[in-house]
């Protein structure tokens, strides 16, 4: 949550702090602010805007010259949305500047501490402690006074500092939320995400929780929060800038979405193995002995990752016979898991930083567990912490919700089921099968995109409703799952999903016309199963949108999608349903790319 953005060079910093906060404003839109160190002036310069970043440039004097600043972009957790809230947070003098992402778990206490010895607060904020442990710290240096004012802190942040008093540098630290370097010709750079970075640098250094920085126009250093010196060897990004563009599309989850065939050849590409019909995933750092070992398998995600692992849990079971589920990472860890050698576990996050899969990553390496990363970044945090893993080279998602990323990460767990059930005991004929299936997806679903009118026409005489039921059985189900949570992140329509077994336990209450049901229905042998639901809400004259294999003559509007192994169905019955909730959430005015009270990244608890 939230987006870091710094610079030090010889550039005109405020444009850069701008631009930087426009392509990390998907991690917080709520306000936004910049403060830079105008030449000649003692103190620091801010300005602070409640609101989308076009508000704070709208703000930005004409003149407001500097070469060093940092700047933020906000989703507000202590405080509502303010320009008083917004950071960066200034102490009395105007000569500490910090922005900051994470939570500070004892600022209350702080906060009452630093009042009884006289400070006033300027805001509602857990940041602004930080700010004044910062300007009373009594060290010499801005390093020792950000460590000094660091040991007083729980919780997490990713942090970036200034003082008046040290106008050639600005420090940052981490803990539990990203901080990124960016290195330059004679500049540095500092984000919380490279998509500030990439039209900048490709060169980057990520820091590692407990590290710190400290970065000059000509050269910077790392070390840990104890003071000890620490190396950092840059490393290229793979995305370009323009990847961070709309391309022509009126939305960057439309984008998104037209961009999965493209995707799913990515993640499938020098994967497949024909002559063993099997996939090569050296990332996995799991020779066939070790995984013949494996009892068991636990997914950890947090939402859409989440149903990636349902649906990744059911791969894993159909194909490898593994027994697998998965599971919020955020109330695995609190439920004191029993941890068993025969494990393996795999955490599962678009970003790699998703603080609660995090968290549950290293609480099960403190007990011995193997962990593998199914995660989108390379270098993310998961991805370093984990034993091994599977980038599912989903490419950048800027939208809020995932979609691309969501169905690349179901195809990664194909790929890993395809590859363990080959070390056991699927057969080759039926490794083939799945191979020519995942072959088959790109094109199969440049078919469903293409049929994109359709279903615009359909989600037009949905958007009306109140609330939506979606249901399936097995592999439908955490489709079902998925598209509810698409529909109501977006469009704010309430949205259900349930096992479409369960109908008759409780849900049927709520079947009436006014309350449309969608229904994963596909071809295979749970089908007149599936055709026995829709019986029952027709009776009691619900409407029914089917996503099936072929027209369901029960409903009102069916989305047919293109065949293909069964295990495989999933990925392409969920590419409409995101169609459907887009065009939804279009035709009744919402803001797609930023939906009210989310943000793309969660680094906070």
């Amino acid at each position: 949550m939230c987006g870091i953005v710094g610079y030090i060079g010889k550039r005109d910093v405020a444009p850069l702090l701008l631009e930087g906060l426009q392509r990390l404003e998907y991690r917080g839109y709520d306000s936004a602010g910049l403060v830079i160190n105008t030449p000649k002036t003692p103190a620091l310069r801010m300005v602070k805007a409640k609101g989308r970043v076009r508000d704070l440039e709208a703000k930005v004097p004409k003149r407001f010259a500097g070469t060093t600043g940092i700047a933020h972009t906000r989703w507000a957790t202590h405080g509502a949305p303010s320009d008083e809230n917004s950071h960066p947070h200034l102490d009395g003098e105007s000569k500490v500047a910090v922005v900051h992402n994470g939570i500070i778990d004892n600022a209350d206490d702080l906060r009452a501490k630093l009042i009884a010895d006289g400070v006033v607060f300027a805001s509602e904020t857990d940041t602004e402690t930080v700010v004044h442990l910062i300007a009373r710290a009594q060290a010499a240096t801005l390093e020792e006074k950000v460590r000094e004012a660091l040991r007083h802190i729980e919780g997490t942040y990713g942090l970036a500092v200034m003082h008046a008093d040290f106008p050639d540098r600005i420090v940052v630290a981490r803990n539990g939320s990203p901080v990124v370097l960016g290195i330059g010709e004679k500049e540095m750079f500092v984000a919380s995400d490279v998509a500030a970075l990439v039209s900048h640098t490709r060169q980057i250094v990520t820091l590692d929780d407990g590290e710190m920085a400290t970065l000059k126009a000509d050269d910077f250093r790392t070390y840990t929060t104890e003071g000890s010196t620490t190396s950092a060897t840059p490393t290229t990004v793979e995305w370009e800038a323009e990847s961070y563009d709309m391309g022509g599309h009126d939305t960057y989850m439309h984008k998104e979405i037209s961009e999965q065939a493209d995707a799913v050849d990515r993640v499938l590409r020098g994967r497949i193995d024909d002559r063993f019909s099997t996939v090569h995933l050296g990332g996995l750092n799991l020779d066939a002995r070790e995984a013949r070992g494996v009892r068991r398998i636990k997914i950890l995600g947090c939402g859409t990752s989440y149903h990636a692992g349902l649906i990744g849990a059911g791969l894993i079971e159909s194909l490898a016979r593994i027994p697998a589920d998965a599971e919020p990472a955020s109330e695995f860890r609190y439920r004191n898991p029993v941890v068993d050698p025969d494990t393996l576990y795999i955490a599962v996050s678009q970003s790699g930083e998703t603080y609660d899969v995090l968290a549950a990553v290293q609480e099960l390496k403190r007990k011995g567990a193997r962990v593998l990363g199914v995660v989108n970044v390379v270098g993310s945090a998961i991805a370093r912490e984990a034993d091994g893993g599977v980038y599912v080279h989903a490419g950048p998602e800027v939208c809020v919700v995932s979609t691309k990323c969501f169905t690349n990460t179901v195809v990664a767990f194909a790929l890993l089921a395809l590859h363990l059930g080959r070390i056991r005991d699927l057969s080759v004929s039926d490794g083939k099968r799945i191979i020519e299936g995942l072959r088959k997806l790109p094109e199969q679903i440049s078919e469903i995109l293409a049929d994109e009118d359709k279903i615009k026409e359909i989600a037009e005489a949905y958007a009306g409703a109140q609330s939506m039921m979606f249901i399936g059985r097995v592999r439908g189900y955490p489709v079902a799952l998925e598209a509810s949570l698409k529909l109501k992140e977006i469009s704010y329509i309430h949205a259900e999903a349930y096992p479409a077994s369960e109908l008759k336990h409780g849900p049927l209450a709520l079947i009436e016309p006014a309350l449309p049901t969608v229904a994963i229905v596909p071809d295979d042998d749970l089908l007149e199963k599936n055709r026995a639901a829709l019986e029952e809400i027709k009776a009691r004259s619900g409407r029914i949108l089917a996503v099936a294999h072929r027209e369901q003559e029960k409903a009102d509007h069916t989305i047919v999608v293109p065949k293909n192994e069964h295990e495989l169905d999933p990925i392409l019955m969920g590419i409409p349903l995101q169609l459907l909730a887009y065009h939804t959430a279009l035709a009744m005015g919402r803001d797609i790319d930023k939906p009210r009270n989310l943000a793309k990244s969660v680094t906070v608890e």
